[in-house]
């Protein structure tokens, strides 16, 4: 099931109602991500402001753990949230990679996905053995500079036979599954690496259960999972994708029914990946009672689903955007597959540009009108080298000096109010998760914006052709 020209027809209605420049947003959002790596740098950094840090992150056995991204404005590398980025981000390159080939950002997207990927892998260091975490946040939050400053510890946490973490083991395999897809054309030795390492890690994660904030203690308070059966589900359904092979599929079904996944779910992220895992089975299956699940997901969202005064869905005041521009790309990418109304893309649409600027301001650092700009990051409120950094810089009523381009911020309240100040964090706090669904839903849009223009192209030179033939019947 595919778009069809009425929704088409809708899709152009709509879009010229408002205006954003989503090449620009897409750019600026994978900016954000260069911004947050860590280790020695590529040569093509385009962060001015950063340079190589944590390059001697270990393991307990003195494993390399260096690359990866830093979680949020701070330098902790958590592993879970990291692999649950990494998955969107990925499916936005299979579903959407025409709109990131015209935003000419095709290859920065990637990049983004593979320095991830390639992170997952060093922490795989044996089959029943991933780390899942570096660097401790209470340590870490003692400390306010750049990164390549760090001086306190970084210790790192890993899940194991012993102490298993079933959530973290099935996001990382769903995660290496996608990216795989991506690559299996570009780079087939890479794509076959990802593939092999997501093979263990479900195999891992299923045979030995229990959730990964048992295993590593300081994660259940920044980022718990209450449970794991949607991402052992979830996994086994990105390993069917990428492989066809129809154990996993019946693996997942399997899973779903045992976990008790069926019933309609009310967020998406990444802590709760049943909404996901209803999408990838209405997909794999086409059965009607996954169709419907995706359905009703959608549809409490959009006509039930507790929204602010100007229109943004609203879930939780922690990454309010976030929430929201989640569920806009998975009932986008349910349109994709032809499952419900034409208002999902509608909603979709009026979500992002909520962010983008319809709302009154932008939530995307650097980008249109009235953005942020004291985001809570420690490294992009420090002025230029050699100017010391410490908790003055926090402490600072001025605007960060380094620009977080493509940031999206947590957002708002309930009532549509929005604190631009560094110390309050739950409004202006800036995580890899956040800009997961927001980027993912923006591709989508652009997505639609060019089978929209296509489709007017076709009609202008079939128009063109039947205008010849009546001349030259003529």
């Amino acid at each position: 099931m595919k778009i069809t020209i009425l929704t088409l027809l809708f899709v152009v209605a709509n879009f010229t109602v408002y205006c954003y420049d989503y090449d620009e947003v897409l750019r600026l959002s994978l900016m954000f991500y260069e911004a947050q790596r860590s280790g020695h740098l590529p040569p093509d950094n385009r962060i001015a402001w950063r340079i190589d840090s944590a390059t001697s992150d270990r393991g307990q056995a003195g494993e390399d753990l260096s690359g990866g991204y830093y979680d949020a404005g701070d330098y902790v590398k958590f592993g879970f949230t990291m692999a649950s980025t990494t998955t969107i981000l990925a499916w936005s390159c299979l579903s959407y990679k025409d709109a990131y080939h015209d935003a000419n950002e095709w290859e920065h997207v990637l990049s983004s996905i593979r320095w991830a990927a390639e992170y997952f892998i060093k922490c795989h260091v044996s089959d029943y053995e991933f780390y899942g975490q570096v660097g401790d946040f209470n340590l870490d939050h003692s400390f306010w500079g750049r990164p390549e400053d760090m001086n306190m510890s970084r210790p790192a946490y890993k899940i194991d036979k012993d102490h298993p973490g079933s959530d973290l083991a099935g996001e990382t395999s769903a995660a290496l599954s996608a990216v795989s897809m991506v690559f299996v054309h570009i780079d087939p030795d890479f794509s076959a690496e990802c593939l092999k390492h997501a093979r263990q890690l479900y195999k891992f994660g299923t045979q030995y259960r229990g959730l990964y904030n048992d295993a590593i203690k300081g994660a259940a308070q920044y980022y718990e999972s209450t449970d794991y059966g949607d991402e052992l589900t979830w996994a086994a359904l990105w390993l069917y994708k990428a492989t066809k092979e129809s154990q996993y599929l019946e693996d997942a079904e399997y899973l779903y029914v045992k976990y008790r996944l069926k019933g309609r779910p009310n967020e998406f992220f990444y802590n709760k990946k049943v909404a996901g895992v209803q999408m990838l089975l209405a997909e794999s299956t086409n059965q009607q009672e996954y169709i419907e699940s995706v359905q009703n997901f959608c549809d409490f969202n959009i006509y039930s689903q507790k929204k602010t005064p100007k229109g943004l869905l609203y879930i939780d005041k922690s990454g309010t955007l976030c929430h929201a521009a989640n569920i806009a790309f998975l009932c986008l990418q349910a349109s994709n597959y032809g499952i419900g109304s034409l208002n999902y893309i509608e909603f979709a649409k009026q979500q992002i540009h909520y962010m983008l600027g319809h709302s009154g301001r932008s939530y995307v650092i650097g980008f249109g009108k009235d953005y942020p700009t004291q985001p809570y990051h420690a490294a992009s409120s420090c002025p230029d080298r050699p100017a010391p950094c410490d908790w003055n810089a926090y402490r600072s009523t001025k605007p960060n000096p380094q620009i977080l381009y493509g940031a999206l911020v947590s957002g708002p309240d309930e009532n549509d109010n929005y604190k631009d100040m560094r110390e309050e964090y739950i409004y202006n706090e800036v995580t890899l998760d956040y800009n997961a669904g927001f980027q993912s839903a923006v591709a989508g849009l652009k997505h639609l914006e060019l089978m929209e223009k296509n489709r007017r192209l076709k009609a202008a030179n079939q128009a063109g052709w039947d205008a010849v033939h009546v001349v030259t019947r003529t």
